[in-house]
């Protein structure tokens, strides 16, 4: 198997947290996740690539979430709750990387949570490079982020598409991602992860 350049997602792959914030924090603080749902797939969204500011769209409704801190420490508390790296995936990353396979990160961020990845998380420090759909301006499925990494990592190295790997837990992220030549595989267990990955 030929591959020169893996992307892995963040969260679902990399990332695993026993469950998603609006769950944890839903258990925690008595409120419904139902009624988070509109935020994180609204206005929110605008975040995710770059358009508007996490603090200033959260700061109307922390008495709604029954959030009686500041936005600074409820983010504190939100990125802490998903801090769940996978060290099995970190070990392959650096086995593929002594292989000379370039390893990157592929993930939908807004701008705080991007920043904590690189720094408290460490990935400035594992990955080769950072795709953050923040810095974007695209977000998964959309063809425009794959082609902008393909794009970056083809004016660093002689690649073709065919030889970049996706490994995502979103068929829609996978299909997208095959549409444009890409090997996709959908991130179901780190057996079958490994299974495959053990081929290059």
């Amino acid at each position: 198997m030929n591959i020169k350049a893996i992307i892995f997602d963040a969260d679902g792959v990399v990332i695993n947290s026993p469950e998603y914030f609006s769950v944890q924090y839903s258990k925690e603080f008595g409120i419904y996740n139902e009624s988070m749902v509109p935020f994180f797939k609204g206005i929110f969204q605008e975040c995710v690539v770059g358009k508007r500011d996490l603090k200033e769209i959260l700061q109307p409704i922390l008495e709604d979430w029954k959030w009686n801190g500041t936005v600074d420490e409820l983010l504190v508390w939100w990125f802490k709750s998903e801090h769940y790296i996978d060290q099995r995936i970190i070990g392959e990353i650096k086995r593929l990387q002594g292989k000379g396979v370039k390893c990157c990160l592929g993930t939908k961020q807004e701008k705080y949570r991007a920043e904590y990845i690189r720094k408290k998380m460490g990935f400035e420090k594992i990955f080769d490079e950072l795709y953050i759909s923040c810095d974007m301006g695209y977000k998964k499925p959309d063809k425009k982020f794959f082609e902008f990494i393909f794009n970056d990592l083809a004016s660093k190295m002689p690649i073709r598409k065919e030889e970049i790997m996706l490994w995502d837990n979103k068929e829609e992220n996978i299909a997208a991602a095959r549409e444009l030549g890409w090997q996709g595989y959908l991130y179901d267990s780190f057996d079958n992860f490994q299974k495959v990955i053990s081929k290059i």
